[in-house]
């Protein structure tokens, strides 16, 4: 599915990803989590095509394909989703819209017909429901007026409407109540299946009680310094990051 090789990349003359490899089979949920300033969000950005980051060296194959500088909308096309830590507010936009839109051009890309709107009214209906979200809030500009759990359901409504073969949570858990998350999750692993797979991005253990990952990966000043099984999770909720820093930087 997805295979990182020897990865460098900088923002503004400055490296914050210095040779990340991984590699993430079909099925498989996978865990990042780190410290601040790790780059933990620079290697989203950078996964999904975000021209404000320069690739230095490496590749990134999805689906047998490098990736490396095709544009974000032709990754996203590919297959690959990004959950914003901070989503964005659309006015202007109805939801009904950018949906119609987004999962029209995801077909074009694939050589498929245009969904008539009878069919895309009903998968938006049966899609809602993976998140609970409530009428009012898609039939409203995308995300403008949302709260923060709001919006981040939203996010998942959208990446059960393009279903992805990669989504990519940028710590989804943030600013979110137990319910919120509660149902962030839940609508996560309904989509989960044997031929798509997921990335967590997050700093907290809170979440993967909920989205448990096969594979928990630590990165640290730009690269992945500890990879190991859902107990490591567990590990680094009781000893801190400070563990990491003192194994790592030899304190």
């Amino acid at each position: 599915m997805l295979e990182i090789k020897n990865l460098h990349a900088n923002i503004n003359g400055k490296e914050i990803l210095k040779g990340i490899n991984l590699t993430v089979n079909d099925g498989e949920v996978h865990a990042i989590m780190g410290p601040n300033g790790s780059g933990k969000s620079t290697l989203s950005s950078v996964i999904t095509g975000n021209p404000a980051y320069e690739i230095t060296e490496g590749e990134i194959i999805f689906n047998g394909k490098n990736i490396v500088g095709m544009s974000p909308e032709d990754i996203s096309r590919e297959g690959v989703f990004l959950s914003f830590q901070y989503p964005v507010e659309i006015p202007g936009v109805s939801m009904v819209n950018f949906m119609r839109t987004a999962v029209n051009e995801h077909r074009k890309y694939k050589g498929l017909e245009p969904l008539p709107a009878s069919e895309f009214l009903k998968l938006m209906r049966e899609k809602k429901e993976y998140v609970e979200l409530d009428n009012k809030l898609a039939n409203r500009s995308v995300n403008e007026g949302f709260s923060g759990g709001e919006k981040k359901r939203n996010e998942i409504f959208q990446m059960a409407m393009l279903e992805p073969k990669l989504s990519i949570l940028d710590e989804t858990d943030s600013g979110l109540d137990i319910d919120a998350l509660r149902i962030v999750a839940n609508g996560v692993n309904k989509l989960k299946s044997k031929d798509n797979s997921t990335i967590v991005i997050t700093h907290y253990q809170r979440l993967l009680d909920y989205i448990v990952p096969d594979i928990v990966h630590v990165l640290y000043k730009g690269k992945i310094v500890k990879t190991a099984g859902k107990e490591l999770a567990l590990e680094l909720e009781e000893k801190g990051y400070d563990w990491i820093k003192k194994e790592v930087d030899g304190e």
